[in-house]
């Protein structure tokens, strides 16, 4: 599968807004949003059109896309499924993609952007209910428990996420216990406990087209 290799800060400055896709740098003064406030490009400082309400649409779906990290065929399939599920479709999306595996190794504080975490689950360093977890895409449930793997606790990457970790705090839904690098899902996220600057009212717009 397919993934986006450039820099990814270059997707920040198009979004005009820090998406916290580098850790910690995105709370620098390196931060590429605070030296270049400016899309990136030839003609990134000129003037640019008033975007139609289909490109505001549109970048909503696209920031949402490089938060999380997915390409455009997940992404569509995450909506298909949160349209037939009971509730919200926009809240819906949200929770889904919050359920991620690598999505919750980030917000457990395991990894220090959502890239990172993808990239150790993906090289098998945490299992999940005690089993070997290598999809990023894995969605888990109320209950299931996340831990780094025995074998990778003595690396000195696990060694600096889990300093990292003990003073992190973890959303309402999740708990963690740094110590033991181990977190568990205590319920699916509430909307107002999911801290993206996401209107999600606007990708369901857009693929209600």
């Amino acid at each position: 599968m397919g993934r986006y290799t450039d820099s990814v800060c270059r997707q920040c400055r198009r979004e005009g807004e820090k998406l916290f896709l580098k850790g910690d740098r995105c709370y620098s003064e390196k931060c590429a949003v605070e030296r270049r406030p400016f899309p990136p490009g030839a003609h990134g400082q000129g003037r640019r059109p008033k975007p139609s309400e289909y490109g505001i649409q549109l970048r909503e779906k696209q920031k949402t896309k490089r938060i999380y990290g997915l390409m455009e065929k997940q992404f569509r399939n995450y909506f298909k499924k949160a349209d037939q599920q009971q509730g919200i479709t926009g809240v819906n999306l949200l929770v889904l993609l919050e359920r991620r595996l690598d999505n919750i190794v980030y917000r457990l504080g395991f990894g220090a952007s959502r890239k990172e975490a993808r990239q150790l689950v993906t090289h098998g360093h945490f299992t999940v209910n005690g089993k070997k977890a290598s999809i990023p895409s894995m969605l888990l449930r109320v209950g299931d428990v996340v831990q780094v793997k025995a074998g990778s606790m003595d690396s000195h990457k696990f060694k600096e996420l889990k300093e990292q970790a003990s003073y992190k705090t973890p959303p309402e839904w999740l708990s963690v216990d740094a110590e033991n690098m181990t977190g568990r899902v205590l319920a699916y996220p509430l909307r107002e406990q999911i801290d993206t600057t996401i209107n999600e009212q606007l990708i369901v717009e857009l693929y209600s087209r």
